[in-house]
């Protein structure tokens, strides 16, 4: 309250001159990471991060459905006998074999919650991570997924597959990060109907996130502020995004505190969307309950 307005208000003006217009305020929807997999968990699950994202009118209705449906999904767990001990994001790490069998359950907790037809999926990939050969050795177009070793292309049809058969809107680092190529085959193929988040591939930075509008690599950019290193970096790189059309994702990062910066500079920015987390661990609560408080204001 330095300058006599809430932190969310002072962004929103410093923002907006980076922009060169008003930016009028909104509460994001939550992206709410409820499975881990990948480098976040010993699950053997390549995909890092499966999130439920709510779609109600309101912020307090998302997360409300996307807490009772965590709850749900803890019980589902539970009663197939998988731990539902959480991680440092606040998701589970159930040993489930396969991405299908996750996103199953996933159904399953949300169709018994009742609130089929109301949530969505987004997944984190983090490609760079399950990219190489069954041996270990790096190659420059395999991936190890659910057990297969597929080539750039042929992951681009694996998400197909998924698209198809789940709500999925959103895919972030869908391929390892310097994999260019693979990046551009999924704008082509999904760009006009899927969010496709940058994160490896832009690290919050204007100069990689202008290569990706050039030769088309997605079409969203997750913002990290303690990526980029400054503040003011960080508006140039998302006022750079909304000159070209991007959605833009402010993030956590894994090994968080509860400071609740994000969740006003998600505000303040218009973002749209955040992540930070699933619906418990008091890091990830703090961000929530801020969240919660500044839409009372607005």
């Amino acid at each position: 309250l330095q300058h006599g307005e809430p932190l969310f208000k002072h962004i929103n003006h410093l923002y907006a001159e980076h922009v060169g217009e008003k930016v009028t305020m909104k509460l994001p929807r939550p992206m709410m990471n409820v499975v881990n997999g990948g480098k976040h968990a010993d699950s053997g699950l390549a995909i890092q991060e499966f999130m439920i994202f709510p779609k109600f009118e309101s912020f307090s209705d998302n997360l409300r459905a996307g807490a009772e449906v965590f709850h749900t999904l803890k019980k589902i767990l539970k009663d197939m006998g998988m731990t539902t001990a959480v991680g440092d994001e606040g998701g589970f790490a159930p040993r489930l074999p396969k991405v299908k069998d996750t996103l199953d359950v996933l159904v399953q907790a949300i169709e018994e919650a009742g609130y089929t037809g109301q949530i969505e999926f987004a997944m984190d990939s983090a490609a760079s991570e399950f990219f190489g050969t069954k041996d270990g050795a790096k190659s420059d177009s395999h991936y190890l997924i659910d057990g297969h070793n597929l080539t750039s292309a042929e992951l681009v049809t694996f998400y197909g597959d998924l698209i198809d058969n789940y709500p999925i809107v959103s895919i972030e680092d869908s391929h390892s990060e310097d994999d260019f190529a693979g990046f551009i085959a999924m704008q082509s193929a999904y760009g006009d109907t899927l969010q496709l988040v940058g994160d490896d591939l832009f690290v919050t930075n204007k100069k990689r996130l202008q290569m990706g509008i050039d030769q088309k690599m997605g079409n969203s950019i997750l913002i990290k502020v303690n990526q980029i290193g400054t503040l003011t970096e960080t508006f140039e790189t998302m006022a750079l995004a909304k000159q070209n059309n991007f959605t833009t994702v402010i993030s956590h990062r894994s090994g968080e505190t509860s400071d609740t910066f994000i969740a006003d500079l998600a505000v303040g920015t218009a973002a749209g969307q955040i992540k930070t987390g699933s619906l418990s661990r008091s890091d990830r609560v703090a961000k929530y309950n801020q969240l919660l408080r500044i839409e009372e204001q607005l």
